[in-house]
């Protein structure tokens, strides 16, 4: 007897290669059987008629760390198809931690103290097992945040690491890896990675390599300095040898747009040159961070409490604010290169009549001048607002999806439509990558074949982790799988009304248990807390 059989649906197994009709035969969690199938010896019938069955979807970049404990059905990711989530990303995990990135953590994330989150764990370990222990509907495979080791280690200082320094990051990151971890990321634009040079970077590199684990980097600029922090992160790769996954790879900025073409051309030497570099992209023309983000490094160091503290002063506003107009060696103003027209409020927990509006109009609107504005929101937030960046051209994005070397990440966090996660006007991408990609760059304007974009958000970001047992649909796999039909699927949420879930996807199995059945959520907890295979 099978636990679930899928009849009469077109297979597209991940491969790459085109659509084929069998029945799959689902049992312990497992695809036992694929070929014509008796379904009396079925205790369940999923009937696919018109639908594509594929591997379910692996988000390459997720910020969903957290999600789990806030709402464990997943609910954004899931009903889009994602069956598991690439977390710690950009340089931030949820572990390990001390009490200093704790404090940190519940400061300038609202969300986690509204819904009551008990951040009680330190380790890797303690945090997976208070994962699972909470339930969790998708699988969660996580890297390690460079940002976690150097707080851990040396705070939010501005310096370089002593030996002694560099000698106990190593052995905290080497401990993660142990536990499990499949990789490190870093987020050179935000503090403290951002204080690391090269050399830190590789140093740490090695250690991941020993494990065999990957480096995901959320590079050092991707405006004017684009070229180079490709060209870092690939050094980096090459001079640990570690694998590198370049993270959400963009051009921000109309005077930067078409350069993706150049550092495509850079990644695929790269490659030529015996490097294993990737990236990943989302099919969306703007980006998303914190509103302290714009601020340039420096003001940063110490952590919150004393960028709070510090924006408060008068000489050091018209600093920030010279540095923001000018920019300084080595860092770029996001406002000089779009205007504050272009960045919106995306969370601000104490004015929500903020959300959805940019920057310019808010400011004109209240009389005020908008760095005056953004600094006196950050202070009054405590850094916890969010805003979204409209910086980038459908070409370049266009143009990294057809990229061989890139996959499929959404760099959100999971939400839903309801509680504490329904808050705001996000990044519509927590609710729309994936059928984004398959109704808009591959039903409607035939920027990729379904096989090849299925390749990219399955098989590929798979290979990439090494996970030999997910993103495929063969025998002997775990049953993740994702049924959608290809005419209907199409991504809802928009920028002004975000919390909307998409249409088309019918099924989606974790782990051998239904978790969507016909476009809803059965509130099924099958997930796991994945670790690097050894």
């Amino acid at each position: 007897m099978f636990d679930i059989v899928i009849r009469n649906g077109r297979i597209v197994d991940g491969s790459g290669n085109p659509w084929f009709i069998a029945d799959i035969g689902i049992k312990n969690g497992k695809i036992e059987k694929i070929s014509r199938l008796k379904l009396r010896d079925a205790d369940r019938v999923i009937d696919a008629e018109k639908c594509i069955v594929s591997p379910g979807f692996i988000d390459m970049h997720s910020h969903s760390d957290f999600s789990p404990l806030i709402n464990p059905y997943m609910e954004s990711k899931v009903r889009q198809g994602v069956t598991t989530e690439v977390v710690g990303n950009c340089g931030f995990s949820a572990a390990p931690l001390n009490d200093f990135l704790k404090e940190e953590i519940l400061k300038t994330t609202p969300m986690l103290r509204e819904a009551r989150v008990n951040l009680d764990w330190f380790s890797m370990e303690e945090y997976r097992e208070r994962v699972e222990k909470n339930g969790v509907s998708l699988n969660i495979a996580p890297l390690v945040g460079h940002g976690n080791i150097r707080g851990l280690v040396l705070q939010y200082e501005k310096r370089k690491p002593t030996e002694e320094e560099m000698e106990k990051m190593k052995q905290i990151l080497a401990q993660a890896m142990k536990e499990g971890a499949f990789g490190m990321s870093t987020g050179l634009i935000y503090p403290p990675s951002c204080y690391a040079d090269t050399q830190e970077i590789v140093e740490l590199c090695k250690v991941v390599a020993e494990f065999g684990g990957l480096y995901a980097s959320h590079i050092r600029g991707e405006q004017d300095q684009l070229l180079d922090a490709v060209k870092e992160a690939i050094e980096i790769g090459e001079k640990a040898g570690v694998p590198v996954e370049i993270s959400h790879h963009k051009a921000a900025g109309r005077k930067n747009w078409g350069k993706v073409r150049e550092s495509l051309r850079i990644i695929e030497n790269a490659r030529f040159k015996g490097v294993e570099v990737t990236c990943d992209v989302y099919p969306y023309t703007a980006g998303s961070f914190g509103l302290a983000s714009l601020l340039p490094p420096y003001a940063h160091e110490g952590g919150v409490e004393r960028l709070v503290e510090r924006l408060k002063n008068f000489e050091f506003r018209q600093k920030l604010r010279e540095d923001m107009e000018k920019g300084v060696e080595g860092w770029h103003s996001m406002f000089e290169i779009l205007g504050w027209e272009n960045i919106v409020i995306a969370y601000c927990k104490g004015h929500p009549e903020y959300e959805g509006r940019n920057i310019s109009e808010i400011a004109e609107s209240e009389n005020l001048d908008p760095f005056d504005f953004v600094f006196d929101l950050i202070v009054e937030e405590y850094a916890s607002a969010s805003v979204i960046l409209f910086s980038m051209s459908e070409d370049d994005v266009r143009k990294v999806l057809e990229s061989p070397f890139s996959m499929v990440g959404s760099d959100s966090s999971a939400r839903a439509t309801y509680g504490v996660l329904s808050s705001g006007k996000p990044h519509p991408r927590a609710y729309g990558t994936f059928p984004r990609v398959l109704g808009k760059y591959v039903r409607e304007e035939k920027v990729l074949t379904l096989q090849n974009a299925i390749r990219k958000m399955t098989s590929f970001p798979a290979q990439k982790l090494g996970l030999k047992d997910r993103g495929l649909i063969k025998e002997g796999m775990w049953a993740d799988i994702t049924i959608f039909d290809p005419n209907k699927i199409v991504d809802k949420a928009t920028f002004a009304n975000p919390h909307q879930y998409p249409e088309g996807i019918e099924y989606v199995i974790v782990n051998g248990k239904i978790v969507v059945e016909k476009g809803e959520h059965t509130k099924e907890l099958p997930g796991k807390v994945l670790r690097r295979p050894a």
